[in-house]
């Protein structure tokens, strides 16, 4: 279902989903207690759009049922620890 959601996430840059684009790795979903992990990569160190980006994963992966938390981190990315600290705290 996680997988379903993430294929209705635009890239508007590019007009591909952002599982064809590899911009999401390394999912783990935990059934037992409703925490899925992954990690997201922007297509370029400096891409403008990865906040933007990683929120909209974000909302995806919080709409599916029986998801509680989410654990993200931001890789290849000039601000990355930044990024997975605010993303991490951020609502959705």
């Amino acid at each position: 279902r996680i997988l379903l959601r993430l294929v209705e996430v635009i890239d508007p840059e590019t007009g591909v989903d952002v599982l064809r684009m590899r911009l999401v790795e390394d999912l783990d979903v935990d059934e037992a207690n409703g925490t899925v992990s992954y990690c997201f990569r922007p297509s370029s160190p400096l891409c403008p759009l990865a906040h933007s980006l990683v929120m909209d994963i974000k909302r995806a992966v919080a709409s599916v049922p029986g998801v509680t938390a989410q654990e993200i981190e931001v890789a290849g990315y000039v601000r990355a620890e930044e990024l997975t600290e605010m993303i991490n705290r951020a609502s959705v």
